[in-house]
């Protein structure tokens, strides 16, 4: 007896282990059930009300499909806006163009080019309103051009199928087991500030390697673009955090400006260590260490709002104890007689040690500030601007236009009976692939789940539908596709197999309210959507795939332009612009570029040149906006006129990188630098109380930049 209970775990150890199951592999098993109950709710319902199509009704839902409640709502509203958009527009164009086959497809041609580029525009829940105000147009249109006489009949019921299916979806994501998207938010939430805290410390004391910050950098860029997607679904589904919305902007504005910060710190710690700065790192040390440590011990604690504000109450210590440091440190650094270029050295870097602690203190006192339902932090009016290729968002609109196109005609000088469906699938599959970064590869997954949905769905129709007889069998029968199906789209990896799999299973295999078994027609409709799939595949991988170099120059000069407009444009909302547009792009440009670590070395590079410059003329401009009205800070004082002029070189720079330019730049800076120090300032030289030393700061930092030996502005 003993023996066996030393065998048998212990209450806590299965506690545990439960616990662990119910986080990964729990949450894929309750996601496949919500899927059989969503499909066989939404096909019971479809049967009992006799709808034409109860296939539209499980494609709806399916499309719909997500692990989390609050994306299900979003996704369900858009589909919603999408689905009555393209209504609209077929209805219009069946009653203009009824009799004219080829203006009828000329015009959904263009429409669908036209959603289908909005969805590469926008790549959010707003790109999936524009697929389908495509998509529905074509579902729409293309059935209604063989008799459309019964076309607005025909709009109706495709409408409520595509109705049913989102309700079904949504009710029964928010209802069984939901797994928000608001839990998801707070936990990413809590848990990015203990990775990055010890990131920080790491940089801090001098151990952080190059290629984890390189990795953190695309991590970091990658989880911004993530938490405003989530912020934005959190809308949907809660209503707390609808009331913390302009906090939870904000705590991801302040964080990518804590990051950006940081970035500025270590980047400039690092080019003294390199050139063996050892008077500047040594009084430096005791600030650096102060900060460091109290970062230290929260590496890999989850930030919850109570202890954000005991951080607060910390940082706000430290920053005290900073201050008195840095003053100490200056007076040390004074007394050894340093040469001019180490005192700007010690002065830039305290400054942005100095700011990067008052930028953590704003994040925790905003983070702690979620704790309430109201708070004065929640008016905030900055907003992450995400910023798009227009060229690539047109190549997708053009090529889903040509497929359109290419499928119509086909289908008119065949008279294919399976045309339809032809274009149809055509649609759909440029459509979802359209928003991928790697077209070519959606589309092949989309095209194999269709082919192992075929494979299953014959034998099905042929050999086991023909000896069932009641819902229930029917429903045990396909419960094994579905539940596949939801498993490949748990998997991000296979996703694109099981959209392919339970999409193009129910448009072709779903037995209607009168089920019919031919197989002329079965093979017929399953190679038309093979064969356009197979067009579509060719068509990602000839008409400019957005995988290629000619996408990631483009982004790579969209992320030069970004200093081009802190330079140029108005300074209101320009920071948090600045911030949420360049790790847009770069979250782009590195996913493009997945497969190929040379590029992404290289846009990684560019990131942080773009950052590191961006970053300090943005500051330099709020300093000049917030000068006092006195005569050495008039407008026509040579250290200003000299900024103008540097500003001028930089533009000149980043549109055109080379070593010329970067010399001219570089000679601009240094002597903006000279007439700065060179202007007399009635006021103690000192970055917390003179306007021109922490000029003198910012400009410093512009020419450590320019003067990295791996700077990709050398050409």
């Amino acid at each position: 007896m003993s023996s066996l209970s030393m065998r048998l775990p212990d209450a806590n150890a299965l506690r545990q282990a439960l616990a662990e199951w119910a986080r990964s592999d729990g949450i894929t098993w309750v996601f496949i059930a919500k899927t059989l109950i969503t499909a066989f709710t939404a096909l019971w319902l479809a049967y009992r009300l006799e709808l034409p199509q109860p296939n539209t009704v499980l494609v709806s839902a399916f499309i719909v499909l997500q692990p989390q409640s609050g994306q299900v709502l979003a996704k369900s509203f858009y589909r919603i806006l999408g689905t009555l958009a393209g209504l609209t527009v077929m209805v219009t164009f069946i009653a203009l163009f009824a009799q004219e086959r080829v203006l009828f497809l000329l015009c959904v041609s263009i429409w669908v080019g036209l959603c289908t580029a909005g969805a590469a525009r926008y790549r959010d829940f707003r790109a999936y309103a524009c697929l389908l105000a495509g998509y529905t147009a074509v579902m729409i249109g293309i059935p209604a051009t063989l008799h459309p006489e019964g076309a607005f009949m025909q709009a109706l019921w495709r409408v409520l199928e595509i109705t049913l299916g989102i309700l079904c979806t949504g009710v029964v994501s928010a209802l069984i087991f939901p797994q928000t998207s608001s839990a998801a938010l707070r936990n990413a939430l809590d848990a990015r500030f203990g990775d990055f805290a010890g990131l920080a410390a790491a940089g801090l004391e001098g151990t952080l390697d190059a290629t984890r910050f390189e990795q953190a950098a695309a991590r970091i860029a990658a989880e911004a673009v993530g938490l405003e997607n989530l912020r934005n679904v959190t809308a949907f589904e809660d209503p707390h955090m609808r009331l913390r919305s302009g906090r939870l902007a904000r705590l991801n504005s302040e964080f990518m400006q804590l990051t950006t910060r940081f970035h500025a710190l270590q980047r400039l710690l690092d080019r003294l260590r390199e050139r063996q700065a050892a008077a500047v790192l040594e009084v430096l040390m005791p600030c650096l260490v102060e900060v460091g440590s109290l970062l230290a011990s929260w590496h890999g604690r989850p930030l919850r709002d109570a202890d954000a504000a005991f951080l607060a109450a910390q940082l706000e210590h430290c920053r005290q104890q900073l201050m008195a440091q840095i003053r100490e440190a200056r007076a040390k650094l004074g007394h050894s007689c340093p040469r001019e270029a180490d005192q700007l050295d010690f002065e830039t870097a305290a400054e942005l040690l100095y700011r990067f602690a008052g930028d953590l203190h704003d994040y925790a006192q905003t983070h702690a500030s979620l704790a309430a339902h109201k708070h004065a932090r929640e008016h905030w009016k900055e907003r992450f601007t995400p910023k798009a290729n227009a060229l690539a968002a047109s190549v997708a609109g053009l090529r889903c236009a040509l497929l359109v196109l290419v499928g119509g005609v086909l289908w008119i000088e065949t008279s294919w009976l399976s045309g339809a469906t032809f274009t149809l699938t055509s649609v759909l599959i440029a459509a979802l692939s359209s928003a991928s970064p790697n077209p070519k590869r959606l589309s092949l997954q989309l095209t194999l789940g269709t082919l192992l949905g075929a494979t299953l769905g014959f034998v099905l129709t042929f050999r086991v539908l023909p000896h069932l007889d009641g819902f229930p069998l029917l429903c045990f029968v396909l419960a094994p596709v579905f539940a596949l199906g939801a498993f490949l789209i748990s998997r991000p990896q296979w996703s694109g197999y099981g959209v392919g799999l339970l999409v193009w299973f129910c448009i072709a295999s779903l037995p209607a309210n009168l089920a019919r078994y031919d197989a002329y027609t079965f093979i017929n409709e399953y190679l038309a959507m093979l064969l356009s799939m197979g067009m579509a595949v060719i068509a990602s991988m000839v008409i400019l795939p957005p995988n290629r170099p000619w996408l990631w120059k483009r982004l790579e000069t969209e992320l030069r332009m970004r200093v081009v407009h802190t330079i140029s444009d108005p300074l209101k909302g320009l920071s948090s612009g600045f911030e949420s547009g360049t790790r847009d792009l770069l979250n782009q440009a590195y996913g493009l570029a997945s497969g190929r670590p040379d590029v992404q070395r290289r846009l990684l590079r560019w990131m942080f040149q773009v950052q590191e410059v961006g970053h300090a003329i943005i500051e330099l401009r709020r300093e000049q906006a917030s000068l006092p009205d006195e005569p050495w800070y008039a407008e026509n004082m040579p250290w200003r006129n000299a900024i103008r002029v540097m500003g001028r070189a930089l533009i000149r720079l980043f549109i055109q990188p080379g070593e010329n330019n970067r010399l001219r730049a570089l000679a601009a800076v240094e002597h903006a630098i000279h007439c700065t120090r060179n202007t007399h300032e009635p006021r103690p030289p000192h970055f917390d109380t003179s306007p021109l030393r922490r000029t003198c700061s910012y400009l410093h930092f512009i020419r450590t930049s320019l003067l990295d030996p791996s700077s990709p502005l050398r050409g």
